[in-house]
Formats: C-alpha cells, structure tokens, sequence
C-alpha cells in the first residue's frame, strides 16, 4: 500500500515539512535564549483561543493565532518589567491560558474539535490550513534569511547587541508574532500537550554536535524532518496493527527516543 496515494497524506508530509523546519529555527532561538517552556506556554494559551473560537463560531485556527499573539505579546512585555526574573512571564501566561481553556470550554457545545487540538490532527489538515501553513512557513523562513545575524547577536547578549546597532526591540517583537502564529498551526497538527516537545527535542539532538550557531539550526532542522516523515510513516502503517496511532504523539517519542540514544551513545564514546 503506497502511502502517497491518498490525498490526505501528501497534505500531512507537506504540512508536516514545512512546519518541521521552521519549528527547528524559532527552537533554536528559544532554547539558546533559555525560554524552552515559552512554546508550552503558548500552546495552551492557544487552546484557549480554540475555545474562544468554537464559542464564538469562528475557525478555531484564527481564535488560537489571536490569543496567542496577544500572549506572546505579553510574555514579551512581562520579560522586560523583571528581566531578572523573567521565567516568571512564562508562568503567568500559562497559568491565564490553562485558565481561560478551562472556563471557555464549559461553553463549547461538542468536546471533539477541542479535542482534535489537544493531541493534534495532521491527517485532517483543511485546505484553509494548509495555506496558512504556506504563508507562514514561507514568512519565516525570509524572516531567519534576513535576520539571521540580529537574532544571533540578541541570543548571545542583548546589551551588546543593542551597542552594535541592532534593534532589539522590533526583532524580537516580529520574532515573537512569528513564533505565536507558528505555535498555533502546529498546535493543530501536533497537539497543544506536544508542540513545546517539537521545538526543544530537535535543537537538543543538534546541540550534542553542533560546532556553531548556523550548524545548530542546520541539524537542528535535519532531526526535526526525521521526526515528522518517519513519525507519519510510521503512524499511518502501524495503524493497521496496533490501531490508531496519534501521528504527534509518535513524532514525539521518536524524538525522545533519539536524543535518549544519542546521550547514551556520546556518554560511552
């Protein structure tokens, strides 16, 4: 049976791809700029806009990029208040979203879509979808292209960027919209409980050889396309024998399961 051969599927390695490797990028900025629990956040601050969504009869996917612009927005404007303590903003955020999910949800008439979001539904990617994956994949890969240098003097101190001339605030500011509206999409097609595993994983594996920053992201990309295609392989034949199988789910424990050898194997060596 050719996996190719259903429409379906060749929109979920498509979706599938092109969010594998802008999730890798924005990881690497995250993970470099200690805020791994940022897509976590935000992940569940979009659920909430999920439940907004569904309530208020709209598609979910723009009620999820909305809250969770406004939350990024806000994780931002908190980090800047108490940069000294600004994991806090990351707690705070989380604990509106978990929140407001839990309130909206109460008024959402059937539990299905919500639930669709909770661990993902690549396979039932909608055209509307698929092209705001398009577009956004597209943004931000021209975005990385054109501010590749900012984003690295940034994540290595923001003093000395801001010194050199680089605009700290408008990078990281369009850095932020991008990375909400990215979180929302693979929040569809992974799952809000997930999406913050996609984004740190890859970059852990990169990091056990990565030599420099561009490396970083190159192999950082490299692990999270091994992830996606042979996570969907593998839940779409494994269905046949041990039922469904959650395509998210098992891109994640993949990942889990390399960086678990990789660990083992550099410890030994």
């Amino acid at each position: 049976m050719n996996i190719f051969e259903y429409p379906f599927m060749q929109r979920a390695f498509l979706v599938g791809i092109l969010l594998a490797i802008i999730i890798s990028c924005i990881g690497v900025i995250i993970v470099l700029k200690r805020l791994s629990m940022i897509g976590d956040s935000l992940s569940h601050v979009s659920l909430a806009g999920v439940a907004f969504g569904l309530v208020i009869d709209i598609n979910p996917i723009i009620g999820a990029i909305i809250f969770s612009v406004l939350a990024a927005l806000g994780i931002e404007a908190i980090r800047k208040k108490i940069p000294e303590y600004s994991e806090m903003s990351l707690a705070i955020i989380l604990s509106a979203g978990v929140g407001l999910a839990g309130i909206l949800s109460g008024f959402v008439r059937t539990s299905t879509s919500l639930h669709n979001f909770l661990f993902g539904s690549i396979v039932a990617i909608s055209n509307f979808e698929l092209i705001m994956v398009v577009v956004t994949s597209t943004v931000v890969l021209l975005t990385f292209v054109l501010l590749h240098k900012q984003l690295f003097f940034i994540v290595l101190d923001e003093r000395v960027a801001k010194l050199a001339g680089v605009p700290v605030k408008r990078v990281n500011y369009i850095f932020t919209i991008l990375m909400a509206i990215t979180v929302s999409l693979a929040s569809r097609t992974v799952g809000t409980l997930i999406v913050a595993s996609l984004m740190v994983i890859p970059v852990a594996c990169a990091m056990q050889f990565a030599k420099s920053f561009r490396q970083t992201i190159i192999y950082a990309i490299c692990f999270s396309l091994f992830f996606t295609v042979s996570g969907i392989i593998i839940s779409f034949y494994g269905s046949f024998f041990f039922g469904s199988l959650k395509p998210g789910a098992t891109i994640v424990l993949i990942g889990v399961i390399t960086l678990t050898l990789i660990l083992i194997f550099k410890k030994r060596k």
